[in-house]
């Protein structure tokens, strides 16, 4: 498992992780919204009416509302990433990260409302009367100019399909009941085997439905999930009333500098809170990536510019305002900085050869370089020896980017025995190059940063609520990554659809559910990694795609306001004038 999580590494560092990815994301959008001229600021208020209908018309096309579409998109980006990747983005780049995150949303407002604009207008209807519309939809039906050529682009849209229902398990399936799995297993003790198993019942009862069953159920779950989240998030802010200013002061004073060791924290720089920001930020919005448009291709509309426009509300609600609130609970309660009593993951885990002290400054230098990947610490190899679950080597274990303290080693209970619980361990356990190979029956707990769910399960403890905060996470993080997984079911069998035609729709959902149920007992380091690759593997093509067709785009949001302006000129809309036009 630890050689299979250290290739999809590799690959991810490659692709998602790379600096040359976070400049083809951000460049991208940063590009259209000057190109656009700030639509991200400059329709926001024309959005807001769109959404609630007011420009509707009897006999538009499609299958969903605005709303609907809108609730179907949030759901499959309103999930792990807000509670359990804000939390790993700060665990990674520290305080930084957050802005990197918020910066990304701003310049991905323009990105959705690019892509979905795109591909509203490229949309088409399948053989069972639905529609089907996404980037491979205008990738295969639009006519990009490039160097005075008129090119088809059908081959990235079946490298976007296939990426996608890669996608549609690396991002909407596979994270989502992992975090939930554990995230109960740690709340109330749900072994994940169970969880995973009635989630899926679930989940395959509400797919089967098709589009119009999956929003009827994520534009009631969507709101209700957000108030509920935004009372626990708050009332850890309030608590930690003290601690506001500066939360906010650490997410920008550092930006450019990095952030400093403290606490467990033993620091990190501009660049790694720089990348792991933007990354987290795309993991949350999904903007750019290709995959809301899916939904918004289902939405009635007469024109496809008005459904872009309601993709810009997306980037905002996600992440400006839910990353954003989760990022300042984690803050205010100092929880980030904190090492927790947990159990240790071995993918998260290291042995090193020398003791490490983290009041020693040159030892703090030296951990800060090898997590930075700057400059290697030796690792142990060799036995690890325990007498009565204490380890009796003189060396460090390094868990979660932090010095492990408290370190014990238990052995799993009888399994024939219901009443039976761990037991401290005596004997030796083998080690390579700093990887310990526990075998199934070992586990080893102690206190160590934490990160994702469960480090935003502990700030939420620390509020008015008490230990009943951790009961909104958990139900919090159910509801988020189970509307998300339902939208992911929608944009994977649309892809099939693409691929293979309808026929190919109920094997997916199949395979599907059979894979959400088996991620739920799996590792977590490598399903996040694995999420990395698939965003990537969407995003690439997308973005290509959209750049290429830039003047079409131009020139769609031209006539929509020529059109616009013409049919409700005379009835005090407020639109822009000719001057502040595209």
């Amino acid at each position: 498992m630890q050689q299979l999580n250290d290739l999809l590494a590799l690959i991810d560092s490659y692709i998602g992780g790379s600096d040359w990815f976070v400049y083809l994301l951000l460049g991208t959008g940063l590009f259209f919204t000057i190109y656009l001229k700030f639509p991200q600021i400059r329709f926001f208020g024309h959005a807001l009416q769109i959404v609630r209908g007011k420009f509707d018309k009897d006999g538009d096309e499609g299958d969903t509302s605005h709303f609907q579409a809108l609730a179907t998109a949030l759901s499959g980006t309103v999930g792990t990433g807000n509670i359990a990747g804000v939390a790993l983005a700060i665990h990674l780049g520290g305080p930084a990260a957050l802005f990197w995150m918020i910066m990304t949303a701003f310049l991905g407002m323009t990105t959705k409302f690019v892509e979905v604009t795109l591909s509203h207008k490229y949309r088409e209807k399948s053989e069972d009367g639905t529609m089907a519309g996404g980037p491979m939809y205008y990738m295969k039906n639009a006519k990009a100019t490039v160097f005075g050529k008129r090119i088809n682009l059908k081959w990235m849209a079946i490298l976007f399909a296939i990426a996608t229902v890669l996608s549609s398990f690396g991002t909407g399936n596979m994270p989502q009941i992992n975090s939930i799995s554990h995230s109960m297993y740690a709340t109330f003790g749900i072994d994940h085997m169970i969880t995973g198993a009635v989630l899926s019942v679930v989940l395959g009862f509400v797919i089967i439905g098709g589009i119009h069953r999956i929003a009827k159920v994520t534009e009631k779950l969507v709101p209700g999930m957000a108030l509920i989240y935004l009372i626990g998030a708050l009332a850890v802010i309030f608590y930690n009333a003290e601690n506001i200013l500066p939360s906010l002061s650490a997410i920008f004073v550092d930006v450019f500098t990095g952030t400093a060791a403290v606490g467990g924290f033993l620091g990190a720089g501009f660049s790694f809170a720089f990348n792991r920001g933007v990354n987290r930020g795309l993991f949350s919005n999904e903007a750019g990536q290709g995959s809301a448009p899916i939904a918004h291709a289902s939405a009635k509309a007469h024109e496809p510019v008005s459904e872009g426009m309601v993709a810009i509300l997306e980037p905002f609600i996600d992440t400006i305002i839910i990353c954003t609130i989760t990022g300042l609970t984690l803050l205010s309660s100092g929880v980030w900085q904190e090492k927790l009593d947990n159990k240790f993951q071995n993918t998260d885990l290291e042995v090193l050869t020398y003791v490490y002290d983290e009041n020693n400054q040159e030892d703090k230098d030296a951990l800060y370089s090898h997590l930075s990947g700057k400059e290697n610490v030796p690792m142990f190899s060799g036995q690890l020896n325990v007498v009565e679950g204490k380890i009796t080597n003189t060396l460090t274990l390094l868990h979660a980017r932090s010095i492990a303290e408290d370190v014990r080693v238990l052995k799993a209970a009888d399994a024939t025995d219901p009443t039976a619980t761990e037991t401290p361990y005596s004997g030796s356990l083998t080690v390579t190059n700093g990887k310990v190979d526990t075998g199934s029956d070992i586990s080893i707990y102690g206190k160590s940063l934490v990160h994702s769910a469960p480090l935003t399960a502990e700030a939420f403890t620390r509020s008015f609520f008490g230990e009943y905060g951790q009961y909104i996470i958990s139900i919090g993080l159910l509801l988020f990554a189970f509307s998300t997984a339902i939208s992911w079911s929608y944009y994977g069998d649309r892809a099939m659809t693409f691929l293979l035609g309808s026929k190919s729709v109920i094997p997916y959902r199949v395979v599907y559910v059979a894979g959400f149920f088996f991620a739920s007992f799996a590792d977590t380091t490598i399903i996040w990694t694995l999420a990395g690759i698939a965003i990537a593997l969407m995003t690439i093509p997308n973005l290509l795609g959209i750049i290429l067709l830039r003047k079409d785009m131009k020139n769609t949001v031209n006539q929509y306001w020529k059109d616009f302006n013409d049919e409700w000129g005379d009835k005090k809309e407020i639109a822009p004038k000719k001057s502040e036009t595209v």
